[in-house]
């Protein structure tokens, strides 16, 4: 058996992807669930509250809050209720059609505890894309307290980016509505807003969508573009990782991957068949991927648990049988294995969930990294969520 201090070096960590994102610098589809950016959240009302209270607590407004719940003009709501709060988008915002004029110039903006990048691209009219682009983020589209971003075309904090008039149009995509989605966070997937899906759908101002509904998304990117970058945040990869990755890529984006939905049932089956708490293996799912399976990072980090090949080998020995982790059985396998090992030889639950991102040795030996700090937080705080 290996230590997973083997299948990471220290300042070589991989680069996961979010929450339901693709990838880092490559895909304009960047999760909205990711680590710290994704869109929704779910409230229970509580004694006194009222939905103008809740929208302020999480950063969200009135009118978001109510398209998200089908609320009429009253926005009444009863305690125990849980509302879906989207923290992404507040579904005002219309991007201008694309002229001759000049590119704004960019802003620079300081995060701010709470900030998410997708609410920070609704903020400035830009999207997710242009911001994990700028700033050399990664796929989860992780930033922290105090950091200033590039705010691409977004001129004066409310200028938004404009399209020369000579560059082609984004294609389209579709999307098919998968159970408790809700337009904000389906915008923030892929990179766009939520104006522009209502828009080209024809929905009402309540931005209604039914399990099921097929989407047209407007502004994505075309296929050529959904390709794993060579670095991120400074960091370069080798050519043979990342073309490893291209091709794992293309091999999950060829295949019919599960939905996000039957992602989080794989999950908690498995967490439960192999003694590790179904909390932990959903909230790094979560942290990594957003439960989706057709991701693989420039450090060729692959699937919905984002396990890199070596790990994937040690993950195997544990099981006792190959796995394939372009297998969503099996990579669900690997990473809940690998938790396994890490809870039972950590001293704490922290530390466990800290060799998960940067290996067991490494935080042995130098402690947890500042980005390992934040890995581990958000991972806790979204095991709230799935307790």
């Amino acid at each position: 058996m290996t230590s997973l201090a083997t299948t990471r070096t220290d300042g070589l960590r991989r680069a996961a992807t979010g929450t339901g994102a693709t990838l880092a610098l490559a895909a304009v589809a960047v999760t909205a669930t990711g680590t710290v950016a994704h869109a929704d959240e779910q409230v229970t009302v509580r004694s006194g509250d009222t939905v103008s209270h809740i929208a302020a607590r999480h950063g969200s407004t009135v009118a978001a809050v109510r398209q998200a719940n089908g609320l009429d003009a009253r926005a009444f709501i009863r305690v125990g209720q849980v509302l879906t709060v989207p923290t992404g988008s507040s579904g005002v915002r219309v991007a201008p059609a694309a002229t001759t004029a000049p590119v704004p110039a960019a802003a620079t903006y300081t995060v701010r505890t709470g900030d998410t990048v997708s609410r920070i691209a609704s903020r400035h009219g830009t999207t997710v894309a242009a911001i994990v682009a700028a700033n050399g983020l990664d796929s989860r589209a992780f930033i922290r307290a105090g950091q200033t971003l590039t705010i691409p075309g977004a001129g004066g904090g409310t200028a938004v980016a404009a399209t020369p008039a000579v560059a082609a149009a984004p294609a389209s995509a579709t999307h098919t509505v998968a159970r408790g989605e809700t337009v904000s966070a389906i915008a923030s997937r892929y990179g766009t807003t939520v104006a522009a899906i209502v828009a080209a759908n024809g929905l009402d101002s309540r931005a209604f969508i039914r399990i099921g509904q097929t989407l047209t998304v407007p502004g994505v990117a075309p296929a050529a573009a959904t390709s794993v970058g060579s670095t991120f945040a400074g960091r370069t990869y080798p050519a043979a990782t990342v073309s490893a990755a291209n091709a794992n890529l293309a091999a999950l984006r060829a295949s019919a991957v599960p939905s996000k939905a039957d992602m989080k049932a794989k999950i908690v089956a498995t967490a439960r068949a192999y003694g590790v708490d179904p909390a932990l293996a959903l909230a790094v799912a979560y942290q990594e991927s957003g439960f989706n399976h057709a991701v693989v990072s420039p450090a060729n980090a692959i699937g919905t648990m984002q396990v890199i090949p070596s790990s994937g080998r040690w993950a195997s020995d544990l099981v006792g049988r190959p796995l394939d982790l372009l297998n969503p059985d099996d990579n669900v396998i690997a990473g809940v294995a690998i938790l396994r090992s890490l809870v039972r030889n950590a001293p704490d639950l922290p530390t466990a969930i800290a060799g998960y991102y940067q290996g067991a040795s490494s935080v042995k030996r130098n402690g947890m990294f500042s980005d390992t700090k934040q890995y581990v937080a958000n991972v806790q705080s979204h095991m709230t969520r799935f307790a």
